[in-house]
């Protein structure tokens, strides 16, 4: 990979429909932290990829001690998160040059595979703006405060991360202002007019943020 690689680990949640104490991106998978399982996949890769860790202020120094405990070393920046995921990664977007290519993904979607990941950077290499998805399964209905009709689920995909783009994309994109539209960094960055590009996902990329979750994560975990 001739170009500089990042990772933005967003790591900003609080874990409410955990319904626990513990921030969902700190809670146990296996013998590890989900989070830990997430940034462990990254420096995984063949070629390097700086770790840009976003978790919200009040859980700085949480994470520091996590650290200095378990003894980890590998090199990070720390970065507070902001009052959305947009401000998180624009926070983020403060530590990455010009020319470099940027991952962009949840801090509780730890299965995402060597293979899986070092496609997409060399996939975002060439398109310059890639994002996974995968197929809807199930039936899908069109809901509002007149009832509801089914729709063509050929039609709709289920986006995940991460989601790799060239650094100047996401650094002209997060240089506006924040719209509740943006529901995600692809549409931060196709805002600006630029064509976004999907590739296959992985069923198993899921994201946890419900105990049912958690539960189906420790199953995934054993053939991992």
């Amino acid at each position: 990979m001739q170009r500089r690689c990042y990772a933005v680990i967003v790591a900003g949640g609080s874990g409410s429909r955990m319904g626990g104490e513990i921030a969902k991106q700190f809670l146990m998978l296996g013998d590890k932290p989900i989070l830990l399982h997430t940034i462990e996949a990254f420096l995984s890769l063949s070629f390097p990829v700086e770790i840009i860790l976003v978790v919200p202020a009040s859980l700085r120094d949480y994470w520091k001690n996590f650290y200095k405990e378990q003894r980890l070393s590998f090199k990070h920046t720390l970065v507070s998160g902001g009052i959305t995921r947009f401000h998180s990664v624009k926070n983020a977007m403060k530590y990455v040059p010009e020319g470099a290519l940027v991952a962009v993904h949840d801090g509780v979607r730890p299965f995402v595979s060597k293979d899986f990941l070092e496609s997409l950077f060399a996939e975002a290499e060439e398109k310059r703006a890639v994002i996974p998805a995968v197929k809807v399964v199930d039936s899908l209905r069109y809901s509002d405060e007149n009832g509801s009709r089914p729709v063509e689920r050929d039609k709709y995909v289920s986006i995940q991360t991460p989601q790799i783009f060239h650094s100047e994309l996401l650094l002209d994109a997060y240089n506006q202002a924040y719209n509740p539209a943006f529901t995600d960094d692809a549409s931060v960055v196709e805002s600006r007019g630029t064509k976004i590009y999907l590739t296959e996902g992985r069923m198993l990329n899921i994201k946890i943020t419900r105990p049912e979750d958690l539960t189906l994560a420790q199953a995934i975990l054993i053939s991992f």
